[in-house]
């Protein structure tokens, strides 16, 4: 039996999906009775139950032959870091628990770093949390998501622009789907490694020029490419509405990033091919989704 955290977002619900078409036993956690019975129409276990809650945690895990595990950036926390460790906290502590055999974790490029990348030194600390708790750690490390566009469309769709946190949009980067990375995590449960290892996962490589061209052609309307210079990072996220402090942090990942820090660094690489066009179709045709784990990076 495998459990899913995050089985509301995109990457968890797609891990769920992927192992109940696979015909395994599955176990999600939700947080809302009414998700809890949409899954449970679809075949799965359903447990009501917070991250934060090690009790519950616990209780769901029990017996569990893997579990997906990913961390939730939670923009309205009043310290980030304290929040993440709280959490941290619980997950490891409900896994060595019950013995869980075999953590899959969604991480991220640059989470083999202690310092430096905003949000993803959460990722960091948990990565090693789990593998000081006895379980087999799969952290699947991925760059930015495809569906990151999704911040933007209303923007775009309003105004014709598409910003870019960024020195340039005509760099090559690697875009991963997070169908993709929950079909991973699915497969990793399913044949788990002999060992702990992190895993780079890596998607096609656009730039933000090529992104915003293929939003634009969605859209039915061109849109012109803004960059926004380094110095006006903070500013301009605490304009667009987050707190002070998360600005702040989210600028450090954004900073990392640019800086190269984010690169590929795990024990192996897998090659995911999911297109950047295909993404961008779904998003505009089904409407705008969410994600519980850090990684979506403008």
């Amino acid at each position: 039996m495998y459990v899913i955290a995050g089985a509301t977002g995109r990457v968890g619900s797609a891990a769920a999906r992927t192992l109940l078409e696979s015909g395994a036993d599955t176990r999600v956690l939700v947080r809302r009775p009414d998700d809890a019975a949409d899954w449970e129409a679809a075949g799965a276990e359903a447990v009501v139950t917070g991250l934060d809650d090690e009790e519950g945690l616990s209780a769901a895990l029990r017996g569990a032959d893997g579990f997906f595990a990913l961390l939730p950036f939670d923009l309205g926390a009043d310290d980030l870091d304290a929040h993440a460790d709280r959490l941290i906290a619980s997950i490891t502590g409900a896994v060595a628990r019950a013995r869980v055999p075999h953590v899959v974790m969604l991480s991220s490029g640059g989470a083999d770093l202690a310092t430096g990348t905003g949000p993803i030194t959460g990722l960091h600390r948990l990565e090693e949390a789990l593998r000081a708790s006895g379980t087999r750690l799969t952290a699947l490390r991925s760059g930015h998501f495809q569906e990151k566009v999704s911040d933007v469309i209303d923007l775009a769709r309003a105004t014709g622009l598409y910003p870019v946190f960024a020195s340039s949009a005509e760099v090559p980067v690697p875009m991963v789907a997070t169908r993709d990375l929950g079909a991973l995590a699915a497969r990793f449960l399913l044949g788990p490694p002999e060992v702990s290892e992190a895993v780079d996962v890596v998607g096609p490589a656009r730039t933000e020029r090529e992104v915003a061209e293929v939003l634009g052609r969605g859209l039915g309307r061109a849109l012109t490419v803004e960059l926004v210079p380094e110095p006006a990072w903070a500013g301009a996220l605490t304009e667009a509405g987050f707190r002070p402090h998360v600005a702040g942090s989210l600028a450090e990942l954004y900073r990392a990033d640019e800086a190269g820090l984010l690169a590929p660094r795990g024990d192996r690489s897998v090659t995911v091919d999911t297109t950047i066009e295909e993404t961008i179709a779904g998003l505009l045709g089904a409407g705008d989704g969410t994600d519980d784990g850090i990684g979506e990076r403008s």
